[in-house]
Order: structure tokens, then sequence, then C-alpha cells
């Protein structure tokens, strides 16, 4: 239907916009700001459930679109709508006015990252679908709250907001500042979660770092990209990594080989993660150097630790004792990352967890950040969130 106030409204740069007054809304927003020249204010036509982003350079609108349009496909993913690129125009269809909201905020931050130089990749995409909040925030999993007793209740901010002590930053900003650019690595590493981005800048603003979640939310491996980053760029001279010898459920006896060779299967997960971010030569060649070392836990006691960032894994495993002892070990210009899922604990008797303890304890300390992490941070595969659900709907009852 089209009511009589419609009309032909014709811009500076020969765009011509039909204003037709329907029962639906359609957005024409035209981003004309090369550099250099004057920014028109945008020129929005208002159709319900739709909108047309007008850009005025071919070179733009490429960056935008990605290889094939992947870029496209996946904000299309994201937002569940059905997007169209066709001459200098991409059209969204199908979404509600948050979804709409969404796509502008997306497209703006992809525009100017295009016009400083950057080439967005689909990955690039994805982690900005992640930090741009979503208007049922907070719905999207479960947050993990301890027994009563265990470790404190989660932050009382709402899903998606600023920690305690950190800065307040918007999902596109945040992403861009925690960034994880390592020399000599395979590719950059984006957040892909608001919560994420708040885990990386945590570990970037604060000496000790705790991050608590489930499996498959990135705590060992953004852990790793962010260490790996800081000795590569010679920002510090050691990576330190650490983990509780405990096995999962069942005894493998006594193992073969030196005390490197003997505690290599525990930090093998930290080594996946390794190899998927920089050359296995790099490794080679920081092994050789002693910039990267094994350190098993029962034999921390006494060392003091300088000038490195020490990673301390399954750390739910660890006893109150070796909690203590880990954490003073911190010595001048080092950091520590604790991670740990305090759903898995192998110990015989739960609340003997260091994790647990450390976290009801150190929980607001000037210096300490603590994340944690959820079921919609799930970013290993889309069946690990519904396999971690239906444990937990099965704990219910």
């Amino acid at each position: 239907m089209v009511n009589p106030g419609s009309g032909t409204n014709k811009t500076g740069f020969g765009v011509v916009f039909q204003t037709n007054r329907v029962l639906k809304k359609d957005r024409r927003h035209l981003l004309t700001s090369p550099p250099g020249k004057i920014t028109l204010p945008p020129i929005e036509v208002y159709l319900e459930d739709s909108i047309t982003i007008v850009l005025d350079s071919r070179e733009v609108l490429s960056g935008v679109c990605g290889a094939n349009d992947g870029n496209l496909r996946v904000i299309e993913g994201s937002l569940g709508g059905r997007i169209a690129a066709r001459g200098n125009e991409i059209r969204l269809e199908g979404v509600d006015e948050a979804g709409v909201r969404r796509f502008r905020t997306m497209m703006d931050s992809l525009i100017a990252a295009v016009r400083e130089g950057e080439s967005p990749s689909p990955e690039y995409v994805q982690a900005l679908a992640g930090v741009i909040p979503r208007p049922e925030a907070g719905a999207g999993g479960e947050r993990f709250t301890p027994p009563a007793g265990e470790a404190p209740q989660e932050n009382p901010e709402p899903e998606g907001a600023a920690p305690a002590g950190l800065p307040l930053k918007t999902g596109p900003e945040l992403m861009r500042e925690t960034l994880i650019q390592i020399p000599h690595g395979f590719t950059r590493v984006f957040p892909r979660t608001m919560n994420q981005a708040w885990y990386i800048l945590g570990m970037r603003s604060r000496d000790i770092s705790f991050c608590v979640g489930p499996a498959g939310t990135g705590k060992t491996y953004l852990a790793i990209a962010e260490a790996l980053r800081l000795v590569l760029s010679k920002k510090i001279r050691k990576l330190v990594l650490t983990r509780p010898v405990v096995e999962a459920g069942e005894s493998l006896g006594f193992l073969p080989g030196d005390l490197t060779q003997k505690i290599n299967p525990y930090l093998r997960p930290l080594y996946d993660a390794m190899e998927s971010l920089i050359p296995y030569e790099t490794i080679r060649r920081m092994e050789e150097t002693r910039s990267i070392e094994i350190a098993p836990l029962a034999y921390m006691r006494g060392r003091s630790l300088n000038d490195s960032v020490i990673i301390l894994d399954e750390a739910q495993n660890t006893t109150k004792e070796q909690m203590k002892m880990f954490l003073t070990r911190i010595g001048q210009g080092a950091r520590a990352i604790i991670t740990g899922d305090i759903t898995q604990i192998d110990l015989p008797k739960r609340i003997d967890s260091g994790l647990l303890h450390a976290l009801s304890i150190l929980s607001g300390m000037e210096g300490i950040h603590i994340a944690y992490l959820n079921t919609a941070d799930v970013v290993r595969n889309p069946l690990i969130k519904k396999i971690i659900q239906a444990y937990d709907n099965e704990k219910k009852y």
C-alpha cells in the first residue's frame, strides 16, 4: 500500500531515492565520506524490516563484501536476514528493528576499517558480530554459578558490560583494541564475544588474570595467543607453561622419559594452541633459547619468576596449597594467567579445588582480574554448546 505522501528525493551525488511510503520501512544510508570531502548527513527512507546501504566507492564496497561476498554471508548468518549486493548498494531484508541497528553498526565499523587500509576477513566479521550487543544480551547462555560456599557469585554487570575497573568501550572499539597480532604468526586473533574481549583486556591491564568457563570458550587459546604476542614482540622475556598433573578419571601409571617428556602429555593442549598460531620452527627456536619453559607445578616451590608470562592451565585441579604456592611465585615484571573449568574438577573432593578457593578470597582484589565465560562464549564447535547445556540440564533433575 502506498500513501499519498510519496515522492522522489535526489541527492547531489546522482542517487535517486523513491520515497514511497508503504507499510514497511526501508532505510537508505548514503555513506559518502572519502578523504578530503565533506560528509553529508545520512539520508534515510523508512520501509519496515529492510535497509539499503549506498556506497560511493567501488573499492570500499569490494573490501566490505570480501572475496566472493564472504563477509556478507557471515553477516547474513549472524543477523538471520537476506543480503544482496547490486551495483554500489548492499541491501538487507527480513530482519527486525534491532537487526537493522546491528547491521548499521557492523557496516559502519567495516567501512571505517576498509578506509583505514584494512581488508576485513570473514573471521574479522564474525568477531565483529560477536562483540556487538544483541537485543537479548544476557539470555544467550547461562553463566555458571557455583554452589554456595565454593566460589563467589558472578559479576553483577549485565552480559557484555565492562567488568569493574575496566574502561567502558563499545563493541567494535573494544574488538579493535583487543586484537592480538602475533609476530610471525599465521593470523590475527580476534575476540569472538564481548566476554572474550574483556578477558583479553583484563590480561593486558592486570598482573594476575583468572578465566573461568566451560570447554570450548577459548580460555587457553586466548591466553597462549596473548602470551606469544608478549614474548615474540620482546615485551616479556619468557613464557612459562604449567598445570597440575591430574588424570581425568583414570591413572596412566608411570610414564617413560625425562621430566619434560613425562609432563608433555598434560601440556599437549597448550602446544596444540601454539602450533595453530605460529610455525613449528618458531616454537622449536623458542625452546632452544629457553623462551618457553615447561615447569611442573610440583617443582615450582621456592622459585621467583621474573619478566615472564606464566600460564597455569586446568587450574580447577590444583589444591589450595598448590594455588597459594603458584600465586606467590610471581616476581617483578611477570604476569600470570590462570584458566580453569570449575564444572570439570578431577580431584577426589571438589571442595579441595584451589581455583574455587582462590576465586572466593581474591575476588575484588586490586591488580587481579577475573573473567567469567559461559555457554554463549563457546566457539570451538556449535555442537559443544548443546552438549554443555544438556549436561547442565541433567544436573538440575
